[in-house]
């Protein structure tokens, strides 16, 4: 771990906490973690499995577009459709679109976007139907509590996870009502925290997980459910396009899925390998929503919810090592979303299903990354690995890779590499501008403050800022000669401001009250400077059916 950490834990250990003992503690309760400690009850109901989930209520954090394949749900509740989750629309048509400013180009569906037999669900909703169903089977689940820290002994396998203090302040004092965090001991930990999770990317560290694979890629989601007049919803209508507003080098598509009652999920994904260091996800989004095609379904509704989260794009390729003594990785955490589907919840609930198999036997970490890549899970991603990357040389040299891949079934020969995307961005002057052809937005919201409120995101003012940057300043130097300040622009929350003070000059402003949890800082910076950690337990977004 890093230094800063080292010193953390030291302090803390100073605190007398209470501690509690478990077979098997998994940090996430998204549907990878529930997903996991629900076989594991079912193999063994005598363990004794714990959940601990960072946000307030199971499913507040959850973001994600989602259309599932229900094999994987089979197989864990053959019965679910009797009582299905909340919001579970059986996928009637997909449509895939070429768009330019003004129009569009229907295509052929690609064959990994078919979505007949899926369903449209509300990810967040899905959590929370399922955490009821693992706790009925003994499984104790505890939101509100932020894995700070993993636990290690002697020899440095992990022993479990230190919960985060709450009560503390900005300055590090101790505030009335202070509670210090409980240590969780147990015999394995799975980590289940998704995309780009903290704990997860200091234990990659630590252990040297990823010293065999490139490294991880990730995009940016950003998404809105609407509420819209009658008449307009399709039920189980899934629409995905790719092009404007997103230029040729800029890897970018939308989704809109029709759901029940009147309502739209929709959401616009950019790759966090682009280049563009004058870029904005947030502002693509918007444009795209007042694209022709898209806004007259819109108007005269209303936003319900919205948020933004980063999705692990890396693929086959960049797979961590996902054991290391005392503890395994699933779920996007061990980065298993297939891109070209646009799916990774399937993929989530295989790999915690397998994990659960494979530590019933022994509750031994040790074999589980030979079985998770010996399984299906791996075998669906090594088909597609070349697909994503064949689009850092352009859209259409792209378009022509991801044909060929298809229609090979991934037999090329050769394996495409990845970089992490903090390396990708050109410097001011040295990147061609694109020509960005962008409308007059009407469509709410009118700016990015405005979507924190649709995202309910809570942070106490008076605690730790928990995104903690290194060196500041680099931020009011080098970063505004050679980028002009990108976190400006790629974070979806309005976080990161450059503010001049009188007497003082320029220096980085920090709002950290805004921020959604979706780790584009971390992942994007191009000086690596940015470090997500958890805020108090309980805070962060409280997103309703993303």
């Amino acid at each position: 771990m890093s230094g800063d950490t080292d010193q953390s834990t030291e302090t803390m250990d100073a605190i007398e906490r209470d501690v509690m003992e478990y077979d098997v503690v998994a940090v996430g309760a998204g549907p990878a973690g529930l997903s996991f400690a629900i076989r594991l009850k079912q193999l063994n109901p005598e363990l004794s499995v714990c959940v601990i989930e960072k946000s307030s209520t199971i499913g507040a954090h959850i973001l994600s577009g989602a259309v599932i394949e229900t094999g994987p749900l089979d197989a864990l509740l053959p019965d679910w459709r009797d009582n299905p989750p909340p919001i579970c629309v059986p996928a009637t048509e997909d449509e895939f679109w070429l768009l330019s400013k003004t129009g569009g180009r229907k295509l052929p569906v690609p064959p990994g976007m078919h979505n007949k037999g899926n369903v449209i669900v509300s990810l967040g909703a899905m959590c929370a139907w399922l955490a009821p169903q693992a706790e009925a089977l003994g499984v104790e689940i505890y939101p509100g509590f932020a894995a700070a820290e993993t636990l290690h002994d002697a020899d440095g396998k992990v022993i479990g996870v230190r919960i985060g203090d709450m009560g503390v302040a900005k300055d590090g004092s101790h505030k009335p009502g202070y509670t210090a965090g409980i240590d969780i001991h147990a015999k394995v930990t799975v980590l289940a925290e998704g995309a780009r999770g903290h704990l997860t990317k200091r234990l990659v560290k630590r252990f040297g997980l990823d010293a065999d694979s490139d490294p991880q890629g990730y995009s940016i989601g950003i998404k809105e459910l609407w509420q819209v007049p009658a008449g307009r919803v399709s039920p189980g209508r899934i629409v995905h396009s790719f092009g404007w507003p997103a230029d040729s080098r800029t890897y970018g598509g939308s989704f809109l899925y029709h759901l029940d009652q009147d309502r739209i999920a929709l959401g616009y994904v950019s790759g966090l390998d682009y280049q563009d260091p004058d870029y904005k996800p947030w502002e693509a989004f918007q444009q795209w929503k007042n694209h022709p095609m898209i806004k007259p379904l819109l108007e005269g509704g209303n936003i319900l919810s919205a948020g933004a989260r980063a999705i692990v794009t890396g693929g086959w390729q960049s797979l961590p090592k996902t054991e290391m003594p005392g503890a395994l990785l699933i779920g996007d955490a061990a980065g298993l979303l297939n891109v070209p589907k646009v799916k990774g919840t399937h993929q989530a609930i295989r790999s915690g299903m397998l994990a659960a198999e494979h530590l019933v036997q022994s509750l031994d970490s040790a074999g589980f990354d030979t079985r998770l890549r010996a399984s299906e899970a791996m075998a669906e991603l090594k088909k597609v690995r070349n697909i994503k990357p064949g689009f850092k040389r352009g859209l259409w040299l792209g378009m022509l890779n991801a044909a060929w891949e298809t229609v090979t079934g991934g037999l090329s020969p050769w394996t495409l590499k990845n970089k992490p995307d903090w390396s990708s961005l050109d410097k001011l002057g040295e990147h061609e501008q694109p020509k960005r052809d962008y409308l007059q937005r009407e469509l709410a919201p009118r700016d990015r403050l405005q979507g924190v409120y649709y995202a309910a995101t809570e942070h106490d003012e008076d605690q730790p800022v928990h995104l903690r940057v290194a060196d500041t300043d680099i931020c009011v130097t080098r970063c505004v000669e050679e980028y002009g300040n990108p976190c400006t622009r790629f974070c979806p929350a309005a976080v990161y401001e450059i503010v001049e003070d009188a007497g003082s000059g320029k220096r980085l402003q920090i709002n950290a009250a805004n921020c959604v949890h979706c780790k584009t800082c971390d992942i994007k910076d191009p000086y690596e400077i940015i470090n997500w950690v958890t805020p108090e337990g309980g805070s962060g977004p409280n997103y309703q059916n993303l």
